[in-house]
């Protein structure tokens, strides 16, 4: 008996998920546990495993069609159940081109020309296809094939129009709510991470060892971000209904980049986290962002968002802000330059760091300061740990 492939649920607010692509086609068997199709709702994209051995009997909803939880997507079952299936229609369409009411001369004039008699209209008695009736339809389908031709030269020449996917509609909208409904300001500054470089190679060869972690640098700013938040707490804030809520706790948002789009997995309670929590939280939504695997409520209800593009080498830069928040801290790459301490010029290096901030909620001098504090623990790395 068929197997029914369903559209999954992801989240308790789910509405509607899209299949993005078909790994499988109908007849194509596949394996239990081997990825069939990519679905997505919102900003999340998953694979869809099989449940069961067999044939893509049937696909049900095609590629960019958004259908509710729990519909039908597909049918997976018996290999001999399709091959029945195609006999039968074989079998059906063969007695009916022989039930095809066609002179001798013309069945093989048709033949001849590789007409499909299916085609031909009859205008002999009872619909009897003639010889007339086939020389008429050969220069109709001379035109035909002239008119096919030219409109495949002309979608050559044409530029490739691609359908947008679900994930790129959300974050699409999401961008112009965002630059439509707030009063954004960019500010930047660098930071001195001579010192924080230097802790965080001391400090890895432990946390490999005794926690299986690697710290990053993001790691060491993300923990920089929330204690400065806790000793700004307007920047851990929103503006909603003309009224500015402002939060005890913060729950990071870390952008992460994906072939297809972004996501922004979200750390609850973070600033409960120790350093190395922090880190394997960062890497653990990281992971399950980039495999399609992030939960509805996992991008929810974010307060500040942290977002790095230092792998692009890209230094300073103007991040969006992920609304209704009034924050969102940029984070660029890395570069060794010739500093001066004490009057001694030695090898320094530095971090970029641009703060987007909601001009509604508080004004350039109170961001600054945040940006400053942000500054302050990345210059001085011990603080992170304590």
């Amino acid at each position: 008996m068929a197997v029914e492939v369903v559209m999954p649920k992801l989240g308790m607010s789910m509405k509607e998920g899209t299949v993005s692509v078909w790994n499988k086609e109908v007849g194509e068997t596949v394996n239990k546990g081997e990825s069939i199709a990519s679905i997505n709702s919102e900003k999340i994209e998953m694979e869809i495993e099989s449940p069961a051995e067999g044939t893509i009997l049937d696909i049900k909803v095609s590629e960019g069609e958004g259908v509710p939880p729990g519909t039908v997507i597909c049918y997976i079952g018996e290999g001999n159940e399709q091959v029945e299936e195609k006999k039968e229609r074989d079998i059906q369409s063969k007695s009916k081109k022989e039930r095809k009411k066609i002179s001798p001369v013309a069945r093989k004039m048709a033949n001849s020309a590789n007409l499909d008699i299916d085609t031909l209209v009859g205008t002999g008695p009872g619909g009897r296809i003639t010889k007339e009736d086939v020389l008429h339809a050969l220069p109709e389908r001379e035109e035909k094939k002239q008119e096919e031709k030219k409109q495949e030269e002309k979608k050559q020449n044409e530029t490739e129009h691609q359908p947008i996917n679900m994930m790129r509609k959300t974050i699409a909208s999401r961008m112009m709510e965002s630059l439509q409904t707030s009063a954004q300001l960019t500010i930047t500054l660098k930071a001195d991470v001579t010192q924080l470089t230097n802790l965080q190679q001391q400090l890895n060869e432990t946390a490999i060892a005794r926690y299986d972690t690697k710290l990053t640098i993001t790691d060491f700013v993300a923990k920089a971000a929330i204690l400065s938040l806790l000793e700004h707490p307007a920047m851990n804030s929103q503006y909603h209904n003309g009224v500015v809520e402002t939060f005890e706790n913060v729950h990071l948002g870390i952008a992460a980049a994906l072939d297809n789009g972004l996501a922004v997995p979200v750390i609850q309670h973070a600033e409960r986290l120790t350093l190395i929590e922090l880190a394997k939280s960062i890497k653990l939504y990281g992971q399950k962002a980039r495999e399609g695997k992030l939960l509805h409520d996992e991008i929810q209800g974010s307060t500040f968002t942290l977002t790095n593009l230092g792998a692009y080498g890209v230094e300073h830069f103007t991040p969006i802000l992920n609304p209704p928040e009034a924050g969102i801290l940029g984070v660029g790459t890395m570069y060794d330059t010739p500093v001066y301490r004490e009057d001694e010029l030695c090898k320094g290096t530095i971090l970029p760091l641009s703060l987007t901030f909601d001009h509604r909620v508080l004004d350039g001098a109170p961001a600054s300061a945040f940006l400053s504090t942000v500054k302050a623990h990345l210059e001085e790395p011990i603080s992170t740990l304590l």
